[in-house]
C-alpha cells in the first residue's frame, strides 16, 4: 500500500517550493520532473529519483503511468488531484505523475572527456537568461551528439522545471556542468590537449572572424554560445581560439542563442559526416 496525501502538509509544501525556489532546490539538491518523455528518460538513464508522485481519484491513470508505478523501485506517494495541480504547470489539469529527482554530482574540475583519436564536442552557454533556452540548448547538444554542456556564470538553473521540460529529457543523458567563467574551461581544454585530444575553443559571434562553414570543426571542439541579450562576454571572447559567424539573409539582425547553438552543432555534425578524416 503506497502512502497517500489528501491535504497540504509539510512534504507537499517542500515539493511545491521546488517549482520556483532555486535556493530551496539547491539546499535540498532536489528538483521536479514533469512529462512523459522526461520521466521516462530519467528512469532509462538510471537517474536517482527519490519519489514518484501520482494523482489519486478520477480520471484513472494512463497505461504509461501505471506501468511506471508498477515496474519502478522508486517509492510512490499518491496525492489528491488539487495537490497534484499545485505541482503541475500553470496551464492544463493536474499531472498524473511527477518525479522528485536528486541533483547529479557533476564537476568539471579534473574531468576528462573522450580518448585520443576521438573528437568530442562540448557546448558552453555563457550566462543563459532563460531556463527554457538552456533546456533547448541541452536538447540540441544531445541531438547532435555533444558530450557535455557547460553553463558559465550566474545563469539559468538546469534543474528549473522549465529547463527540464524544454530539454525533453536530454538533461538526463548529457552531463551538465557549471563553472564561474572561462578559467575552468581553459583548464579543461589544456587537460584534453595534454591527453592527446587536440581541442579548440570556438565561439559564435555576429562579428566572428569567418563564416562557420569555412571553419574546420572536425577536431575536438568547445563551442561557446553567448548570452541571449549581450552575446559572449569579453572574457569569453578572449578565451576563444576562433570566433565564427552564422551568415543570414532577411531582416533579422541575429539568431537567438538556442537557434545559433543548433545551427552550429548541425554544422559540426555535417562536417564530420562529410569530411571525416
Amino acid at each position: 500500500m503506497t502512502r497517500q496525501i489528501h491535504r497540504r502538509n509539510a512534504a507537499v509544501q517542500v515539493w511545491t517550493a521546488y517549482l520556483d525556489n532555486r535556493a530551496k532546490r539547491h539546499r535540498d539538491s532536489r528538483f521536479l520532473v514533469h512529462g512523459v518523455r522526461p520521466i521516462t528518460q530519467a528512469l532509462a538513464h538510471d537517474w536517482p529519483l527519490e519519489t514518484l508522485l501520482y494523482r489519486l481519484g478520477d480520471p484513472g491513470l494512463s497505461a504509461w503511468a501505471r506501468e511506471i508505478l508498477e515496474t519502478s523501485a522508486v517509492p510512490a506517494v499518491g496525492l489528491a488531484p488539487e495537490l497534484m495541480a499545485d505541482l503541475g504547470e500553470k496551464t492544463g489539469g493536474p499531472p498524473e505523475l511527477v518525479a522528485v529527482a536528486e541533483y547529479a554530482d557533476a564537476d568539471l574540475t579534473g574531468c576528462e572527456i573522450g580518448e585520443p583519436g576521438e573528437a568530442p564536442v562540448v557546448v558552453v552557454f555563457d550566462r543563459p537568461n532563460s531556463p527554457g533556452n538552456l533546456g533547448t540548448v541541452i536538447r540540441s547538444a544531445d541531438a547532435f551528439g555533444a558530450s557535455a554542456v557547460v553553463v558559465a556564470g550566474h545563469g539559468a538553473d538546469q534543474y528549473d522545471p522549465r529547463c527540464v521540460r524544454a530539454s525533453t529529457g536530454s538533461l538526463f543523458s548529457v552531463p551538465v556542468f557549471r563553472v564561474p567563467g572561462p578559467a575552468e574551461v581553459l583548464q579543461f581544454r589544456d587537460r584534453q590537449v595534454a591527453r592527446g585530444v587536440p581541442t579548440r575553443i570556438v565561439g559564435t559571434d555576429e562579428n566572428g572572424e569567418r563564416a562557420i562553414f569555412d571553419e574546420d570543426l572536425i577536431d575536438a571542439t568547445i563551442l561557446v554560445v553567448g548570452n541571449e541579450t549581450s552575446g559572449m562576454s569579453a572574457a569569453w571572447l578572449a578565451a576563444c581560439d576562433r570566433t565564427v559567424t552564422i551568415p543570414m539573409g532577411g531582416s533579422a539582425s541575429s539568431l537567438g542563442a538556442p537557434s545559433a547553438a543548433a545551427v552550429a552543432l548541425y554544422e559540426i555534425s555535417r562536417q564530420r559526416r562529410t569530411f571525416a578524416r
